[in-house]
C-alpha cells in the first residue's frame, strides 16, 4: 500500500526590506521639524503661545472690520438724511413762498438750514474720525499679525534649531508697492472731501432761501 506524501512548501517573506522602509520612515518622522518641536518643551510652548496670539489677532481684526462696516453704514445714513432734509426743506419753503411773500424773514429759514446742515456735517465728521482711528488700529494689527505669522512659519520649518529668544519684529512696517501721495494739502482734502462737500452744499443752500422767498 503506497502512501502519498504531500510536499510542504515554505514561502519566505522578505521582511528585511519592509523593516528598512519602516525604519527610514520612522527616522524621517523623528527628524521632521514638527516632531522636534513636540519633543522640545520650550519650542512646543512657544508655538502654542504664538498660535493662540494669532487667533486673538484674527478675532480682534474681524471685530474691527465689522465695526468699520457699521460706521460706513452710519455715515451713509447721515448723508442720506442730509439730502432728504434739504429736499423736504426746499419743498416746504417753495410751497410757502407761493402763498405769501415773506422776504423780510428770509434769514430765518437760512439760519435753520445752516444749523441743521452744520449739525449733520459735524456728526459725519465725528463718525469719520472714529473710522480713521479704527482703521489705523486695524493696519497696525495687520502688520503685527504678519510679523507673527512669519515667525510661526520659521519656527515650523526650523524645529528645535529655532532661536527661542527671537521675537516678532512688530515695529517694522512693510514697504508698500504703491507710491503714497504725501503732499499735505492733497492728503487733507482727500480725507475731508465728504465733509467739505456737505459744507459746500449747505453754503449754496443758504442764498437759495432768499432767492425762493424774495424772487
Amino acid at each position: 500500500m503506497a502512501e502519498s506524501k504531500e510536499d510542504a512548501h515554505v514561502v519566505e517573506i522578505p521582511v528585511d526590506e519592509e523593516h528598512r522602509h519602516k525604519a527610514a520612515c520612522s527616522a524621517a518622522m523623528q527628524s521632521h521639524p514638527l516632531a522636534e518641536i513636540s519633543r522640545s518643551p520650550g519650542h512646543f510652548l512657544l508655538l502654542k503661545l504664538w498660535q493662540r496670539e494669532e487667533d486673538l489677532f484674527g478675532r480682534r481684526m474681524s471685530r474691527k472690520e465689522s465695526r468699520m462696516d457699521t460706521m460706513r453704514r452710519e455715515i451713509f445714513h447721515l448723508c442720506t438724511q442730509f439730502f432728504l432734509f434739504h429736499g423736504l426743506f426746499f419743498t416746504i419753503l417753495f410751497a410757502s413762498s407761493a402763498q405769501q411773500q415773506r422776504c423780510d424773514k428770509w434769514w430765518v429759514p437760512s439760519l435753520l438750514s445752516g444749523c441743521a446742515s452744520g449739525a449733520i456735517a459735524f456728526l459725519v465728521q465725528l463718525k469719520l474720525w472714529r473710522f480713521w482711528k479704527v482703521e489705523g488700529q486695524l493696519q497696525r494689527e495687520r502688520g503685527e499679525a504678519r510679523a507673527l505669522t512669519r515667525c510661526v512659519q520659521e519656527l515650523r520649518m526650523k524645529g528645535a534649531s529655532f532661536d527661542l529668544s527671537k521675537e516678532p519684529n512688530r515695529g517694522k512696517r512693510l514697504k508698500s508697492s504703491s507710491v503714497e501721495i504725501k503732499w499735505g494739502p492733497l492728503t487733507w482734502c482727500s480725507r475731508y472731501r465728504l465733509t467739505l462737500f456737505l459744507i459746500s452744499f449747505a453754503a449754496l443752500a443758504l442764498p437759495s432761501c432768499r432767492f425762493l422767498l424774495c424772487a
